[in-house]
């Protein structure tokens, strides 16, 4: 699948089938991960793999009670580290994580951005340490549904040229 096809493709998977992925699959999305830019290069994060079934239950349960989220092979939660890049670092994260993403589609995965989680609790379930920020959480696995594409703005709405408002000519 080239580059173009994984963006446009990629859809929000809030179902999945509760099968194992192949471990090389795994290891080349993480690298995806690990390769993401960052900004200064600081490379703020630390991403937490949990795949331990009661774990991911109770992963689900502080992400609001998603409970689809526990049948994903993994749930990665995207740890900030302000310390490294107090101004950055959620950003750096969300690139690091759309790289998750796009690397697992592009494999034929699923994932699904997640930010509604109560952070005291993804923090004590990871045993995430109190200075760091959980950014988001992603599940990760076999799609057991193929969603239809969402509507999108008008590009008109979207892009403006050279002042914001002002019609782009292309």
């Amino acid at each position: 699948m080239d580059m173009m096809e994984a963006i446009l493709g990629r859809r929000s998977v809030r179902r999945y089938k509760p099968v194992a992925m192949p471990e090389e699959h795994f290891r080349q999305i993480l690298e995806a991960v690990r390769q993401a830019p960052s900004a200064a290069n600081r490379q703020p994060w630390r991403f937490v793999v949990v795949s331990d079934q009661e774990r991911k239950v109770r992963m689900a349960q502080a992400c609001k009670g998603q409970t689809w989220m526990a049948d994903a092979a993994y749930i990665i939660v995207g740890v900030g580290l302000p310390d490294v890049s107090e101004r950055w670092y959620p950003v750096d994260v969300a690139i690091a994580m759309q790289n998750l993403a796009l690397a697992a589609h592009g494999l034929g995965y699923g994932t699904c951005w997640i930010g509604a989680f109560v952070p005291e609790q993804v923090k004590a379930i990871c045993q995430i340490p109190e200075d760091a920020d959980v950014v988001a959480c992603m599940p990760l696995g076999v799609p057991d549904v193929d969603p239809a594409s969402r509507p999108r703005h008008d590009w008109d709405e979207v892009f403006s040229g050279e002042e914001y408002g002002k019609p782009l000519t292309l």
